[in-house]
This record gives C-alpha cells, structure tokens and sequence, in this order.
C-alpha cells in the first residue's frame, strides 16, 4: 500500500473543529489505497479535548506523538490562570485590550512565536519525522494547517526525505485557515510581520500542491505573492460531514415544546449573537413572540466580553449555555434542533470563512429537514447555502430581514405543523460527505505518483 505521512498538531485526543478534517482523511484513505503515517504531538496545548474520537482512528494507523514546549505555560503565569486552562488563541487577540498581562502575553506571542506559539514543536517533529522518513519510506508528506509550524516541519523533512530516499517526495499543504493578514493573525509588528510573510511565501513556493478549504483563500495568496501562486497549483478541497457521524439518526419524532435555535462552536470578537439576541429582545418587547415559547442552546467556548453581555440579556431566560461537549453530543444537540445558527464574523476577510460547522449543519439538515439560519454577508458560506438550499439567509444591518425570516420559522413551528422552510437539497449536501473528499485527496497523491514514475 502507498505511504503518506501527515503532519497534524491537532489531532485526537485534540477536539474542537480542527481536528476533524485531519481526522477524517486518515479514516478513509486506506480504502482508496493510502496507509496514513502520523506525526502529532504527545500531550498538545489543546483548547478542548475529545477522548472520544480516538475510538475513531484506523487501529493500524501508525501515530508517532512527540514532546513539545509549549510557551502557553508562559502565557498562564502572566495572566494568572490555572495550569490546567485551555488556551483559545482568538480569546488572547480579544482579551489584548484589557489587562497589562494580556497586552503583555499577546506582544510576546506576536514577536516571538514565529509563524505561531506551535514553533516550540519544529525540533522534535522533525527530528521524528526523519525517524518515520527512515522507516516507512513515504510516498507523499501532507501537511495541515494552522498551526503553520506544520508546514515547517513538512518543508524540512520534504528536503530530508528526497536526499535519504533518492527519489522525488511531493509534498502537499493543506490550509484550513488563511494565513497571514487574517481574522486570527497576531498584531506583528514589522520584523516579525515580515519573517511570518516570508515563511508563508516559501510554502508557496515550495510545495507540490496547495489544498485549501475555500476559493477565497486562493484569491488572498494570489493577491500577496501574484508571481509565486502563478505557478502553485492549488486544488479546492472543502471540509465536509461524515455521515457516519449521525448514526441511525433520524429527524426527532417528538417536536420540541419551545422553537429551538442552536448554536455548536466558540464565540469571541467578532463572531458573536449581539444581533440576533438585540433583534428578538425587541421582538419579545412588541409582543411578537412568546419568550416562554423559544430557546437559544449555544454549545462551546464563549470569550468573557460574550458571557457578559449574554447574562445582561434581556433573553437570558431563554439562553441556554453548554460548555464543550464531546463532538457526538454536539451532533445530537444539532438533530433536536429547530434551527441552526451559523454567524459568519462581519469582517473583510469573512468572504473567505467555510468553518466546518456548516457542512455538519449540512449533514443535520439533510437528516431532519430543518434549515440553518445564517448571519451573513456575501461570501462563500452563502453560496454553499444557497446551493444546498438549506439556508436562510439574513445579511448584517439589516433587522428587517431577520426579524420577517425569524418570525416565519417562529409562526411555522406553532401553526403550520412544524413545517419549516426551506427544503434541502440532499443530493448537494452529498458532494461533501467526508469520505468522498477523501477520494478526491487520494487522487491528488496519485497523480503525483503517476508523474513520478
């Protein structure tokens, strides 16, 4: 069987939606003829922990775990939380405008922690990877990003692995966040800002082939370094949703007594429910709807400025908040749920966001028939859903389409026998089932290794 060795930080018993892609290529390519080899960290910095996922893992998947610094610790001391904490790197570039130690934590990250605080790993990685390199023989290295240390790592043990084999080992970079200038960049100053550009730059130019999550994100290379990505070849490759996933499941035969909104995922900054819970309040003001007759379930991690202003709302009696569950539970919290919400940050880059959430909303929806319910501008989350016609769509700054698409679904639930709109097109949510994305990634390694031989 043909070898790829991939090189993920994230990975189980890592959890939260970063793992999941990772995750899910290694489960499938051996039935498309690929033995996955895996090099990860032994105990990562993760912001949340999923055990379950391990039963996941293929048992004759070779996984090689290292030792890793981890300047989190660090960043702990300074702020004088516990050892035991989970670190979300976007609540740092939140929390940066408050306390001294934060703005002090979050300088430190930005200068020092080149191209992410994940760099601590890049010596023991690679010193494993030549290990696994000596061993296995790899046909492809694979790499998935962020943290981008793991591009790295992949660019140096590329070059290692070409030299100790004597053959030609294509390498493929997998992007499932942009990279530099983004909604989760650090605030750099110049020298560093430059060196991360730099490293960013080298991994177009040196990888075999760049597989990202949206178009958006090839448009951003090609608008920073038009003469490298001009001859980068970059293959879309989406996340998607495993239908293995939902089990048996199967749309709940009871409907809920309340119309259930349910958010899964982190909130911080920018991606936050101020509209949404500002634009019901007023409905519940105006007597247009019940608060005793609705409820918003929002599961994950949530920043601080959130959690506050959520316990002011006048809403709170109709908010529930679960912290990170297991991501089974997480399905099944989406199966009961009227309405799914999804809020794409209103941001210059938002164009280019396609979190994994929305093809696992995808997934729920084409089981239980009910909609997302998307904030969002023009981009391509909007598109994917109105190609799967599985959304509704409400723009930003505009609380007259929310508030008529809101009291639809709302009137729906109680008079027309639960029918909501709209309807989904299951055949279109098929195309990003997991397993197929996964073929289609086995074909990108083996027309490299047609071209090689």
């Amino acid at each position: 069987m043909k070898k790829v060795l991939i090189i993920s930080y994230y990975f189980p018993p890592s959890g939260g939606p970063g793992v999941q892609r990772v995750l899910k290529f290694v489960k499938y390519l051996p039935e498309f003829g690929w033995q996955p080899i895996v090099l990860t960290v032994k105990d990562g910095d993760f912001p949340a922990r999923d055990e379950s996922l391990l039963k996941e893992i293929p048992p004759n998947v070779p996984v090689h775990r290292t030792d890793i610094f981890e300047p989190y610790d660090l960043y702990r001391k300074l702020t004088g939380k516990s050892k035991h904490t989970a670190v979300d790197v976007n609540n740092i570039n939140e929390g940066s405008g408050g306390k001294l130690s934060e703005k002090l934590a979050e300088f430190i990250r930005a200068t020092f922690f080149i191209p992410d605080a994940r760099r601590g790993w890049k010596n023991h990685a690679v010193k494993e990877g030549k290990k696994i390199i000596d061993e296995h023989s790899p046909d492809i290295i694979f790499s998935s990003s962020p943290p981008y240390t793991c591009a790295l790592i992949a660019m140096e043990l590329k070059k290692y692995a070409e030299k100790k084999l004597n053959k030609r080992v294509p390498w493929i970079s997998d992007f499932r966040d942009a990279w530099t200038d983004y909604l989760t960049t650090p605030n750099r100053w110049f020298l560093p800002k430059k060196i991360d550009k730099h490293y960013e730059r080298t991994t177009l130019d040196k990888a075999d082939t760049v597989t990202i999550v949206s178009s958006g994100m090839k448009d951003d290379f090609e608008r920073k370094y038009p003469d490298v990505s001009a001859k980068t070849d970059f293959v879309l490759l989406r996340n998607g949703y495993d239908s293995t996933d939902y089990g048996n499941a199967e749309a709940p035969k009871n409907r809920n007594e309340k119309f259930t909104m349910v958010y899964t995922g982190s909130m911080y900054g920018k991606r936050n429910p101020y509209y949404l819970l500002d634009t019901i309040a007023s409905l519940v003001q105006q007597g247009k709807v019940d608060i005793k007759r609705i409820q918003f379930i929002f599961v994950g991690r949530m920043g601080s400025d959130i959690l506050d202003y959520i316990n002011r709302s006048p809403l709170l009696e109709a908010i529930e908040l679960v912290p990170y569950v297991p991501h089974h539970e997480s399905i099944n919290y989406l199966m009961k749920a009227d309405a799914m919400l999804l809020l794409i940050d209103e941001d210059k880059y938002s164009k280019m966001i396609l979190s994994g959430k929305v093809f696992e909303y995808l997934g729920a929806s084409a089981i239980t028939g009910k909609p997302v319910f998307a904030i969002t501008g023009e981009g391509e989350a909007h598109d994917l859903l109105v190609e799967t016609g599985a959304g509704v769509i409400n723009p930003h700054h505009h609380p007259e389409i929310l508030i008529e698409n809101y009291l639809k679904l709302y009137n729906g639930f109680f008079e027309n026998n639960n029918a909501i709109l709209p309807v989904s097109d299951t055949k279109a949510i098929a195309g990003y089932e997991r397993k197929l994305l996964t073929k289609k990634l086995a074909e990108v390694f083996d027309k490299y290794l047609i071209n090689i031989e």
